[in-house]
């Protein structure tokens, strides 16, 4: 039974150094990169007031996970690794450990953020979060 390796994918280096890792370490596995929309980051700017903003705003955000997709596609193809993708919306957090729970995945290798301090505190960690929370095994690529 071929094994699904679950990599979120935010297009920080982080990400992109963990689908490198996964691929190297789980060479016979499915990867499945999952690009998180998390709708907090269409802000609350006065273009958020334009109807038409939320929308324009997503399909952009769906554009450019679709790239990110290509480019690691494109380091997989080289290496004969199997992909697959999926994008969703929420918090990425909670999206990762409920896609994990949901998608049949037996373990998850995310990269670090590279937040310190105040921000961190203030933010909170996405691979802490993922971590605390997961079901399945997470190795955490810095």
């Amino acid at each position: 039974m071929e094994r699904r390796i679950l990599v979120p994918v935010d297009g920080s280096e982080q990400a992109m150094d963990a689908a490198s890792f996964a691929m190297a370490e789980y060479p016979d596995a499915e990867l499945v990169l999952l690009h998180v929309i998390n709708p907090t980051e269409a802000g609350y700017s006065a273009q958020a007031s334009i109807p038409s903003f939320s929308e324009e705003w997503y399909d952009r955000a769906k554009e450019q996970a679709e790239e990110l997709f290509e480019e690691i596609r494109a380091e997989a193809n080289e290496s004969a690794v199997t992909v697959s993708s999926d994008i969703v919306v929420g918090k990425p957090a909670r999206a990762i450990v409920e896609y994990a729970d949901d998608h049949d995945i037996d373990q998850i290798v995310m990269g670090s953020h590279g937040r310190s301090g105040v921000t961190r505190i203030l933010l909170g960690s996405v691979a802490e979060s993922v971590v605390r929370d997961s079901t399945v095994p997470v190795t955490v690529a810095r």
